[in-house]
């Protein structure tokens, strides 16, 4: 509910700052006098967008706060998703620069125009006899049915379960694109993996098998060099081996002598053992190198196929290769599975089909069962608001089709007169019959959800005394669960309210302003006993007045 509004700067007003209670809050004043300043000040809190020319001094800037008290309206997820700070007592700030910018702030912290209107919406609802789209809205009818229906837990499960079903089709949808395209490239990709496959790649492999093809492309030279080393270690006059042994014995008489010969010793014994171990590892590469002419057949067909590949598929090495031939293999095995993969899709939709026909069959009976009691509640309100001959025919038909809220088709048709023929409500209400609508249906819904403060902007136009009366009653019965705001030039609506403003202007140093001050109770005597008979107040006026506060 709205506790507390305050507006600096802004049209007519310098500074105003008003608290609200529960109940009926009745706002009065001259036509003219600044009532709908007032709205379009609110409506700046609900998100609507400012300019330059909403301020009165264009040197300040304006700044609109209002308090709400949110704790009952269930709003935790919403400021979860929007970003916002939750607090129970929450502050919407609005401030309009010189320079025509404007901010806005949730709880101080800054959000844009699109998060406040969301915001805005399930805070307070303005209605005048003008704005009355909202009922011919086939949503909005949906809604207040609904609400008889006791279908939210439904209605949530059936959204949450409407969403998993689109995204099971459009996965279907792609996958069946998917299968069109890879149908195409299906033989394509196979030749492909084939040839990696026939090829036998190993990672690693093309390095020794380039070291083999230059073993067996030079088997003559190597031969050569292993022979002429082979000569150099082994030679028994000079070779290497004889000179190391002969060199090791001598420091093996040396080293009982001193510890720097056996040192000595010890280093030429290793080095012995090495060079032996080195003839030996040639003698054995000598004996077993021998020209192989097919072996190098083989492997330059086998570079040559390696190396073609790695041109055709933009490769450096094997590796990419290996990680190319993967990627073909999931792609021809995904085209080759994905007959069994779309069917497993389509079951998956149709179990969900199953899911939702069942919860939207229990919305759609439960919507059938709420109907009559809708008709009923509204055209017994209605009668009593001067639409005696009122009829409504209000149909549900089930469809084939999947809504964001079932599978229900609405007909929601109005009827004015006795014989009068069913239409749509825009074609068959007239502008203060859909007025008187509007108001039974937040009368009936107010008793079934928690509604947002409503302010009603001048309802009662052009309505008789009696109905007037009753419109009154309906909106303090309203506000028993509500908070109602009731903008009226009809005594009978005002008399009613717990609590009165009166809106007026008033000429501070030859400036106009509009204010706007609470009355006490003899306030209100007079200024109901002028809404009767003028500012030339009689005593059958003042007495009139005391009649209807009472």
């Amino acid at each position: 509910m709205l506790t507390s509004l305050s507006i600096q700067n802004y049209a007519l007003i310098d500074n105003l700052q008003v608290n609200f209670n529960t109940g009926l809050s009745i706002i009065t004043g001259e036509t003219g006098a600044g009532k709908s300043i007032l709205l379009g000040g609110l409506s700046l809190i609900l998100g609507k967008r400012a300019d330059l020319s909403s301020l009165k001094d264009t040197s300040q800037k304006c700044v609109i706060e209002a308090v709400f008290n949110v704790s009952n309206y269930h709003l935790k997820k919403l400021f979860d998703s929007e970003g916002f700070d939750y607090e129970s007592q929450t502050i919407i700030r609005r401030e309009i620069l010189p320079s025509g910018k404007s901010r806005a702030f949730v709880n101080d912290s800054p959000v844009n125009l699109n998060s406040l209107q969301l915001l805005g919406e399930r805070l307070i609802d303005i209605h005048s006899q003008h704005e009355t789209l909202q009922l011919i809205s086939n949503d909005f009818q949906f809604q207040v049915i609904d609400a008889l229906a006791k279908n939210e837990e439904h209605l949530q499960h059936f959204k949450l379960e409407l969403k998993q079903f689109k995204k099971l089709e459009k996965e279907l949808k792609d996958l069946l694109d998917f299968q069109a395209e890879a149908i195409k490239e299906h033989d394509y990709n196979s030749f492909l993996l084939n040839e990696l496959v026939e090829a036998n790649l190993i990672d690693g492999e093309l390095e020794l098998l380039e070291e083999e093809h230059e073993t067996l492309s030079n088997v003559e030279a190597i031969k050569e060099k292993l022979s002429e080393s082979y000569q150099l270690l082994n030679d028994e006059q000079i070779g290497i081996l004889t000179s190391l042994n002969g060199l090791k014995n001598n420091f093996n008489k040396l080293k009982g002598y001193s510890s720097k010969y056996e040192d000595l010793f010890l280093r030429v014994q290793s080095s012995f053992i090495e060079m032996d171990d080195v003839f030996k590892e040639i003698n054995d590469l000598h004996d077993n190198l021998e020209a192989d002419p097919n072996r190098l057949v083989e492997v330059n067909a086998k570079l040559l196929r390696i190396n073609n590949l790695m041109q055709k598929h933009a490769s450096i090495n094997i590796s990419e290769l290996l990680q190319v031939k993967n990627e073909l293999d999931e792609k021809v095995a995904i085209t080759e599975n994905l007959d069994a993969t779309i069917q497993k899709k389509r079951n998956e939709i149709e179990t969900k089909t199953a899911q939702l026909n069942i919860i939207s069959k229990t919305i759609h009976e439960n919507r059938e069962q709420a109907i009559p009691n809708l008709i009923s509640q509204l055209e017994n309100i209605l009668s009593s608001l001067g639409m005696p001959n009122a009829q409504f025919q209000i149909q549900t038909s089930y469809a084939n089709n999947f809504y964001f809220n079932g599978k229900d088709e609405l007909t929601f048709l109005f009827s004015a007169n006795k014989g009068g023929q069913f239409n749509e409500l825009k074609k068959a209400a007239s502008g203060g019959e859909l007025s008187r609508i509007m108001l039974a249906i937040k009368s009936i819904l107010s008793t079934y959800i928690q509604l947002p403060t409503i302010i009603f902007d001048e309802i009662d136009s052009g309505v008789s005394g009696e109905i007037s009366n009753k419109m009154g009653d309906i909106m303090v019965l309203m506000s028993q669960t509500m908070q109602v705001i009731s903008i009226t030039h009809i005594p009978q609506i005002a008399a009613k309210g717990h609590t009165h403003f009166k809106v007026f202007k008033e000429d501070v140093n030859e400036v106009t302003r509009t204010n706007l001050v609470r009355l006490n109770h003899d306030e209100r005597i007079v200024e109901i006993a002028q809404m009767l008979g003028g500012f030339e107040i009689s005593s059958s006026a003042m007495a009139h007045a005391k009649e209807l506060l009472n």
